[in-house]
């Protein structure tokens, strides 16, 4: 409706709309990754500098579940100073004691943060607050109420407008603030004013107060956590098309730079839009109707195809300058260190070895994934780069590594499983360390009832512990890769009517096992979990976070440290003593819990409300360990 827009643009320019916000949209803050928060800043806060001519200041997110430490920073780098929410006010324990404080995140970067504290003043509920204030009396004297800073301030933010859809002030609502305006007995003077003014005039007011409090790190929301696992689909596609849309960033500017193509911006830009819109704080973190999925998923589809096209032509067309011939390949990089990792080739030809430019030569092996014919082997590459081999058959070697139903074993590690396989020994060579605690089981799924006393597909409560099964019903155990790279079983289990299949890896190369995972999901009302209890003793957790990481503590010590009894946390955790740990990876899950020495993935939640089938249906995954000297940055 671009009359609509036309007249909105009209107000604007009277000063009676204010354009304020600085995202792309209201954007989940767990899940989102850190090139999407880059994207949402440069590109919301980029429309509204082109369609209204004004720069934000504020970060507007009145309903998000939780906001990462990472984002002080990125606010700061984006031209933004101030930041309001109200949902850290719902906290399921613990009230956050403050309203008004400089959050600082983790590289010292902080935004001036307001907490809006609208309530009514009559239905008053322990202290929640929420942006959906009513004009009147109550609500107005209710915020007022709510606030606990007043020696420090003695103005509040209060949003009002009807509906929880961003609906407008109705004419009632106008009038009684006309009217409050002129001031009430025992009630607090309104005033209609503008997000920034408030926050101009708070600035001014409080920034050189010694009793401003400071908050270091995330604020994390003690509700809602089974938004960092429902709707596990939508999820993998976010993180896929994060890390692909990089990808063809990176090597369409190679090509370009090389001369090779043009550089598709366009394509891109309006690829970015689809993942940012889709990261609306109901969309990715599993909250929204059933018809939202359907529609979602099917333009993460699109965008996915059209991508991997755009990556595939600017790869083909390094590749085919780099080198020719038919027994050559060209292995890329696209990470900021030297990569030495598994490559992988599709052929239909059978090769031994493969033979990188200085003549070194490197075993490899054929595997057969999905019908389809690949050769794996070791390739090293420089960052962000490529290296090039030449494929060869020769005599095959047969390698060091050892699998039979009971036991897989490498020059690393040494792995025994139960008639379960469930494993319960992983003994690391090189450290002479056993991992799993005596009497445990390592990468045990655990099926929890999940059944939340309110909001189905955004919670998970405490209580979910209380109620479990292994799923051990174990119906074929299958070796299905010998040789000098790799080795692997297929394991495939049933739990009441969905399948679980899982391909577990080991590597000639890297003390890393992989669990390949595939799940045909037809239950209601489930957390799915992978357990490794680790013997390993430490106090606190490693987590990683967009550009960064967050500790978090393992042990229940305060009512704050059991309100995180469901973290989240990206490609990876990690729990370390002072000279050895241990790393829990993954390629598209979110939800983590870690306490004494146990460290859990959560890999699916069904719930059934609002979206009646929302994990429904087949999930592809795969999460990894990783036993290291030291602690994670050794």
């Amino acid at each position: 409706r671009p009359d609509i827009m036309e007249r909105i643009k009209a107000k604007v320019s009277e000063g009676v709309w204010e354009p304020e916000g600085g995202m792309w949209l209201e954007a989940d803050c767990n899940v989102t990754g850190g090139e999407s928060f880059v994207r949402q800043l440069l590109f919301g806060t980029r429309f509204f500098k082109k369609e209204f001519g004004t720069k934000c200041r504020v970060l507007w997110l009145p309903d998000v579940f939780g906001y990462s430490a990472a984002l002080p920073q990125l606010l700061k780098k984006s031209g933004i100073d101030y930041f309001m929410t109200t949902k850290i006010f719902w906290n399921e324990y613990n009230r956050f004691p403050y309203e008004t404080f400089e959050w600082e995140g983790m590289d010292g970067s902080s935004v001036l943060t307001h907490f809006i504290t609208a309530t009514d003043m009559k239905a008053q509920k322990n202290y929640g607050s929420t942006y959906n204030g009513r004009l009147s009396t109550p609500h107005v004297k209710g915020s007022w109420d709510n606030y606990t800073q007043k020696e420090l301030n003695n103005d509040v933010l209060m949003s009002f407008g009807f509906g929880d859809g961003g609906g407008g002030p109705t004419r009632e609502m106008l009038e009684e603030g006309r009217r409050l305006a002129k001031g009430i007995p025992g009630t607090p003077k309104f005033e209609m004013k503008k997000s920034r003014d408030f926050f101009e005039q708070l600035d001014e007011r409080v920034s050189a107060n010694k009793r401003l409090p400071r908050w270091v790190g995330e604020l994390y929301l003690e509700l809602h956590r089974g938004t960092y696992t429902s709707v596990g689909k939508n999820k993998w596609y976010n993180r896929k098309l994060e890390m692909l849309l990089r990808d063809v960033e990176l090597f369409s500017m190679i090509a370009k730079t090389m001369n090779l193509a043009a550089y598709p911006q366009n394509d891109i830009n309006s690829s970015w839009e689809t993942v940012l819109l889709n990261q609306f704080h109901d969309i990715l973190p599993g909250s929204s109707v059933m018809e939202v999925y359907a529609e979602s998923q099917a333009q993460y589809a699109d965008v996915m195809v059209r991508m991997k096209k755009k990556l595939d032509e600017a790869l083909h067309r390094i590749a085919y300058s780099a080198t020719d011939g038919d027994d050559r390949c060209v292995v890329f990089n696209q990470l900021s260190h030297e990569r030495c990792d598994l490559a992988k080739v599709f052929t239909e030809k059978n090769y031994t070895h493969a033979v990188d430019s200085t003549g070194v030569k490197t075993p490899g092996q054929m595997v057969v994934e999905n019908g389809e014919s690949f050769f794996i082997f070791v390739a090293r590459t420089p960052s962000m780069g490529y290296s090039v081999y030449e494929l060869v058959s020769e005599t095959t070697e047969s390698g060091t590594m050892v699998v039979s139903n009971g036991m897989m074993e490498n020059d690393f590690t040494r792995v025994s499983f139960d008639d379960d396989m469930h494993m319960v020994s992983i003994f690391d060579k090189c450290n002479a360390r056993e991992l799993v605690k005596t009497g445990q089981k390592a990468n045990e799924i655990i099926a929890f009832e999940d059944k939340p006393y309110s909001w189905d597909a955004w919670d998970v409560n405490i209580y979910y512990n209380d109620k479990s099964w292994s799923v051990n019903d174990v119906e074929s155990i299958e070796i299905v890769e010998t040789g000098p790279v790799r080795s692997a079983i297929k394991v495939r289990r049933r739990f009441l009517d969905s399948i679980i299949i899982q391909t577990i890896y080991m590597y000639s190369f890297s003390p890393r096992i992989d669990f390949n995972t595939y799940i045909d999901w037809k239950n209601d009302h489930i957390l799915l979990k992978a357990a490794f209890p680790m013997d390993i003793h430490a106090e606190k957790a490693t987590y990683e976070i967009q550009y960064g990481n967050v500790e978090r503590p393992t042990h229940w010590n305060t009512s704050w440290d059991y309100a995180r009894f469901e973290v989240c946390a990206h490609k990876w955790a990690d729990i370390s003593e002072a000279d050895y740990g241990i790393s829990l990876m993954n390629d598209c899950k979110y939800g983590h819990d870690i306490k004494d020495s146990v460290m859990r993935l959560t890999l699916l939640k069904s719930a059934t409300v609002p979206s009646p089938m929302a994990d429904y249906g087949e999930h592809f995954m795969t999460y990894s360990i990783m036993p290291h000297p030291g602690d994670f940055r050794t």
